[in-house]
């Protein structure tokens, strides 16, 4: 595909309100397939993901990755000409998506209903820890916050260890895909209907969705998913194991006649006979003699061969990598997943590419996350503001 192939999303402009890691990833996405999306900060309060994680020069390399694709101005919502100037841009776009506390758009006079009023067909995505309404809305809440109250964090570590958290923004990253799916379906509405709608998204929400079965397990049998390493109680083996050069691997069997192979490869056919072999749930309840057959077998021999042969038998295998495998891996480079993107700071900068690959229309990054406020001018200017305007709007501190 070339250039002049615009993407899916080309002619949609979405406003960035929110702050973080959940609203913010869904622009990112949206933007990473031709949608013009604005972020709008506060002037003297930046996003504190520009400041989250690791830095270089000064300069946040999450948000590098978080702000591609966006333009970014300053705006203070809490101020009537900053109220005013962003109705301007509402009614010049698609979607809104903001994580403010819920009330808050009401008590700065931005509600759905006077938001509507400029632009009917106006889509406002609301991400919130706990949704627009509930005994806990109003309260304050991370990623981490819905891994521990969804049962996740419960299900997650080692059987005679703590509940655990993931070491990155699992809850958020995931609530952003389904904000865009979210958004994206508002959008494919209003095409039927010609009308906007509020999009109530609850960080809680989508990471209990990704955890299959298991509510409705304990709702029918009583059962509570317990920590099991890197256990599965729905097959095995399954596990990581070391091997003879002292890295680790992890395979997974869901297929059953994945662990047929792998038994076979291991020398271990005669288990494949056990009655209990052809259920993976029951497989998983022997999963001390299946873990102890493999990972002898793979103790003995050095990454390389066991990467060799599972891969001759079919049988599913990766070696658990960090960063420095995953940014040379062929697999990854093979497909596009790492791109190499010119930033105005630091110069080329890898970061994941866009997370997916459309035949006729592909996304891309046009650039990274830009400085606090750096489109400002340019963006009111588009609005029909004058010099006048926007040195009062300056003095003002509402940009």
């Amino acid at each position: 595909m070339t250039d002049t192939v615009l993407p899916p999303l080309t002619g949609l402009k979405v406003l960035d309100v929110a702050t973080l890691f959940a609203g913010p990833s869904a622009a990112t996405l949206m933007g990473d397939f031709g949608a013009e999306v604005i972020k709008v900060e506060h002037p003297r309060k930046p996003d504190p993901a520009r400041t989250h994680g690791h830095s270089k020069d000064g300069h946040g390399l999450w948000w590098k990755v978080l702000g591609r694709n966006k333009r970014t101005i300053t705006l203070d919502l809490s101020q009537p000409a900053g109220q005013e100037v962003f109705l301007r841009l509402v009614a010049e776009a698609d979607v809104v998506i903001e994580n403010f506390r819920p009330g808050t758009l009401e008590r700065w006079n931005l509600s759905y209903d006077r938001l509507s009023e400029v632009n009917p067909g106006l889509v406002l995505t609301r991400v919130t820890g706990f949704g627009q309404f509930g005994p806990r809305s109003k309260e304050p809440a991370f990623g981490t916050i819905a891994e521990a109250m969804s049962g996740f964090a419960h299900s997650t570590g080692q059987p005679d260890g703590p509940p655990t958290l993931p070491p990155l923004a699992l809850a958020d990253n995931i609530s952003g895909l389904a904000a865009t799916i979210a958004t994206l379906m508002a959008l494919r509405g209003r095409d039927t209907t010609g009308k906007g709608q509020v999009v109530d998204l609850a960080i809680i929400e989508p990471i209990l969705a990704m955890l299959g079965s298991q509510l409705t397990v304990f709702d029918q049998l009583g059962v509570i998913t317990q920590r099991a390493g890197n256990r599965s109680e729905n097959n095995a083996p399954r596990n990581t194991y070391k091997t003879a050069d002292g890295d680790w691997v992890a395979i997974s069997t869901s297929a059953h006649t994945i662990a047929e192979r792998v038994m076979r490869l291991v020398g271990r056919d005669d288990l494949t006979k056990e009655p209990w072999f052809g259920d993976g749930h029951q497989r998983a309840k022997h999963a001390d003699i299946l873990d102890e057959a493999v990972g002898s077998w793979i103790l003995a021999r050095p990454t390389s061969v066991v990467v060799e042969e599972f891969a001759r038998a079919e049988a599913a295998l990766a070696v658990v990598n960090d960063m420095s495998r995953v940014i040379v891996d062929e697999q990854y480079n093979a497909i596009g997943a790492i791109a190499t993107v010119e930033d105005e700071d630091l110069g080329p900068i890898r970061m994941p590419n866009v997370m997916f690959r459309l035949s006729e229309q592909p996304g891309r990054i046009r650039h990274t996350g830009r400085g606090h406020g750096a489109d400002t001018e340019e963006v009111l200017r588009e609005l029909g503001l004058e010099t006048e305007e926007l040195e009062k709007l300056r003095a003002d501190g509402v940009v």
